[in-house]
C-alpha cells in the first residue's frame, strides 16, 4: 500500500521558509505542506499565494489545533527561537527539522536530543549546503584521492550587503544567535567537519564594521584531528569575494569560484525540478580548476541537489534509517562557534 504523505507544518515564512523549505517540501511527494505559520500579516498573505491548499496560521498552537494529524514540523525562524519551538513540536509528538544553526547554545541542543530520543521522533538539522554542487564536487575529489593527502582546506562565503534589513539579524548579540558565525559560519564549519572530521579552533578574527552587537565578518582557522588545516572566511561586507573553495593537497589542488545557483533560482521562483535542470546544464563559465601551475585542467562542477535532503528525511521517517543530517553533527558546529566566541570575544574595530 502506498504511504500517505507526512502532513507538515512550516513554522516561519521569511527567506529560509519561503525560498528553501516551502518549495522543497511541496516538491517532495512524501510530504504534504498542510500548514504555514507566521505572525506577520504580510507574510501570511505571501504564504497563501505561494502555497495554495495550505492553511496559514499566526502561531503553532493554532496550527496544531486546526490540523491535528500533523507528523512533521519544520522550524525556519530566527535563531534564538529554534530551541523553544523545536521543544514544543517534539512535545506534541512531531518529527522536527530545524534550520541551521540547530540551536544557539549547545546545552539547549543536548536537551532537544534527549527529548527527541524519549519521544521516538527525529530531530534533523537543515544543513542544506551539504548539497551545494560545488561542495559535492570538492567532496568527490577528496574522496577519490586525486589531490593526494589534503593539507589545507579554504572555504569562503562572502557577499556585499552594506545594510542589514532584518532587525533580528541587525540587533541580535552572539548570545541570541546574532552574527555571521551563527549564519554563514555554521555552513562553513559543517562542511569542513563533514569533509575532514573533528577539529579545534586555533585562531579567529571577528570584525564588527557596522558597529552592531555581533560580528559582520569572521576568519577562522581549525585544526582537524587528521592533520588538515581549515581556513574559513564568512562575511557580508566583501566587495570582491574570495574563491568559494580552494584545496591544497600533496599531489595537486583545486579551486572553485562563484556561487552555487540553487538559492538564486529558487528565490526567482524556479521550481525544484527546474532548478535541477538549470544547475546541471552545461555552462561556459569556468568555475572549477584543478592540477598544478603549468598543468591545470577544468574541473567540472557537479549540479546541486537540495531536494535530496527531504527525500532522505522521508526515507528516515518511514524506514527508520539515518537522517540526512544528524543532530550530534549540528551540535558539534554549535560547540565550535561557542568556543570561538569564548576564546575571541573582542571584535575589531
Amino acid at each position: 500500500m502506498p504511504r500517505r504523505p507526512v502532513r507538515t507544518v512550516l513554522v516561519g515564512f521569511g527567506h529560509g521558509g519561503s525560498v528553501f523549505h516551502a518549495p522543497l517540501i511541496r516538491h517532495e511527494p512524501g510530504l504534504d505542506l498542510a500548514v504555514v505559520v507566521t505572525p506577520s500579516p504580510g507574510r501570511r498573505e505571501a504564504a497563501r499565494a505561494a502555497c495554495p491548499g495550505a492553511l496559514v496560521a499566526a502561531n503553532l498552537d493554532d496550527a496544531l489545533r486546526a490540523v491535528p494529524d500533523l507528523g512533521l514540523a519544520v522550524v525556519a525562524t530566527p535563531h534564538a527561537t529554534h530551541a523553544p519551538l523545536a521543544a514544543e513540536a517534539l512535545g506534541r509528538g512531531l518529527h522536527v527539522v530545524v534550520d541551521k544553526p540547530l540551536v544557539v547554545h549547545a546545552a539547549d541542543g543536548e536537551r532537544l536530543v534527549d527529548a527527541a530520543r524519549a519521544a521516538g521522533r527525529l530531530l534533523v538539522p537543515f544543513h542544506n549546503r551539504r548539497w551545494d554542487g560545488d561542495f559535492l564536487t570538492v567532496r568527490a575529489a577528496v574522496a577519490a584521492g586525486s589531490l593526494g593527502d589534503v593539507r589545507v582546506f579554504e572555504s569562503a562565503m562572502e557577499s556585499w550587503k552594506p545594510s542589514v534589513r532584518k532587525p533580528w539579524k541587525r540587533d541580535a548579540a552572539p548570545a541570541d544567535g546574532g552574527g555571521v558565525l551563527y549564519d554563514l559560519g555554521a555552513h562553513l564549519i559543517d562542511q569542513a567537519l563533514t569533509l575532514f572530521g573533528p577539529a579545534v579552533p586555533v585562531y579567529a578574527e571577528l570584525r564588527s564594521d557596522r558597529g552592531g552587537a555581533a560580528e559582520d565578518s569572521a576568519f577562522l582557522v581549525f585544526r582537524h584531528d587528521g592533520g588538515v588545516t581549515s581556513r574559513l572566511h564568512a562575511g557580508t561586507l566583501a566587495p570582491l569575494a574570495r574563491p568559494r573553495f580552494r584545496v591544497t593537497g600533496a599531489q595537486g589542488g583545486l579551486e572553485i569560484t562563484g556561487t552555487d545557483p540553487q538559492e538564486a533560482l529558487l528565490a526567482a521562483g524556479v521550481p525544484p525540478d527546474g532548478v535541477a535542470d538549470t544547475a546541471g546544464a552545461p555552462t561556459t563559465t569556468r568555475r572549477g580548476l584543478t592540477g598544478r601551475d603549468g598543468d591545470t585542467r577544468v574541473l567540472e562542477v557537479l549540479p546541486g541537489r537540495y531536494p535530496d535532503f527531504y527525500a532522505g528525511l522521508v526515507t528516515a521517517i518511514h524506514a527508520g534509517g539515518p537522517p540526512p543530517v544528524r543532530a550530534d553533527e549540528a551540535l558539534d558546529v554549535v560547540r565550535l562557534i561557542e568556543q570561538v566566541h569564548a576564546a575571541y570575544p573582542s571584535r575589531i574595530p
